[in-house]
Parts: C-alpha cells; sequence; structure tokens
C-alpha cells in the first residue's frame, strides 16, 4: 500500500530524510538538529506519519550548510534566515552582518597566524633527541 501525502500539505516533488540528506550532502543527525533548534521548518508528514520534504528544505538546508562552510554562527545565519522568511532583507544589512562577521574572520586569522609562529618558533628550539629536557613542554608549563 502506497502512503500518499496530503495535496494540501506538500506541493511539488515530495523527499524522506535520507533523500534530503543525500541530495545536500549533509547528514540525518545534523538535518534532525536544524530541525529541532528551528532553522529547517517542520516538514509535513505523510497519513501514517512519515516527514517528508520538498525543494524549499533543499534549498534552505543548502543556504544553511554554505553559510556553516562560511564560518557563519547559527545564531548569525538564524539572522539572515529571519531577514529572507520575513521578506525585508536588504542587500546593505546582509552587507553590514557580512562585514561583521569578516571582522571576527580576520581576528581568528590574526590568532592563528600568532599561534602558527610561536608553535614553529618553539619546534625549532626542540631537538627531537630521546632526551628528558624538551622545550615544547616547558613552553607550554610556562
Amino acid at each position: 500500500m502506497t502512503d500518499h501525502v496530503s495535496a494540501k500539505r506538500v506541493s511539488g516533488n515530495t523527499l524522506q530524510r535520507a533523500e534530503l540528506a543525500r541530495r545536500t550532502g549533509c547528514n540525518l543527525e545534523t538535518i534532525r538538529y536544524y530541525e529541532k533548534i528551528k532553522m529547517i521548518p517542520d516538514p509535513p508528514r505523510t497519513a501514517s506519519g512519515y516527514r517528508v520534504y520538498d525543494d524549499s528544505h533543499v534549498s534552505r538546508l543548502r543556504f544553511i550548510l554554505r553559510a556553516r562552510e562560511l564560518g557563519f554562527s547559527i545564531d548569525e545565519i538564524r539572522g539572515l534566515l529571519e531577514l529572507v522568511d520575513r521578506g525585508t532583507q536588504t542587500c546593505a544589512e546582509v552587507k553590514e552582518r557580512t562585514e561583521r562577521h569578516l571582522i571576527d574572520v580576520r581576528a581568528k586569522i590574526a590568532d592563528l597566524k600568532r599561534i602558527e609562529k610561536v608553535l614553529a618558533e618553539t619546534a625549532e628550539q626542540c631537538s627531537g633527541e630521546d632526551v628528558p629536557e624538551c622545550p615544547v613542554l616547558e613552553a607550554l608549563a610556562s
């Protein structure tokens, strides 16, 4: 017996969660998490209770995943999605949010460069021999 979805609840192509995961490259647990924190709207269900997703879920999940790849936090992504959902986004507002994020990314890069320099200098001091004295451990302990 085939499980049909109410036409009032879903339009267009429908997918199960596994297919949504396959199409987006997102694992099932992550999809569940995004649903739980309300970043992905609750999908409609079939008469027997199975969740069914459509192209809007695919697009939204891809948006979230791409934003995560670019280092946006969950809260930052939620803010962008709220703008889109309300239809009130302006390029100026999105740019301002993006520039704030860019400042954070640049600060992290600067921190990583500083860390790299300290680690390289410390590793350079280490002989790598089988001796108990180790400049790396001493640097970490100080």
